[in-house]
């Protein structure tokens, strides 16, 4: 299958569906994605979009990034 045929399959998906895959889907592309550091940079922008689309407050979705970390993960 094709990254075409994927996207227009997931695209056919009602709502609920692109949610639940999303929700689904990602923590494990992510995985695998973030082994190349340059895909990060390649992310970013695409991440920032669907923020400022949304309508969320940057500084308020860091603050709850920030509440959501791993506890035990350094901070500087």
């Amino acid at each position: 299958m094709t990254v075409q045929e994927l996207k227009t399959a997931v695209m056919a998906l009602d709502t609920e569906q692109k949610q639940a895959f999303i929700l689904e889907a990602l923590p494990g592309l992510a995985k695998d994605a973030m082994q190349d550091p340059g895909f990060l940079m390649q992310l970013l922008p695409v991440f920032l979009g669907i923020v400022k689309e949304s309508g969320l407050d940057l500084q308020q979705l860091l603050q709850f990034a920030s509440m959501m970390g791993t506890p035990n993960a350094p901070r500087n």
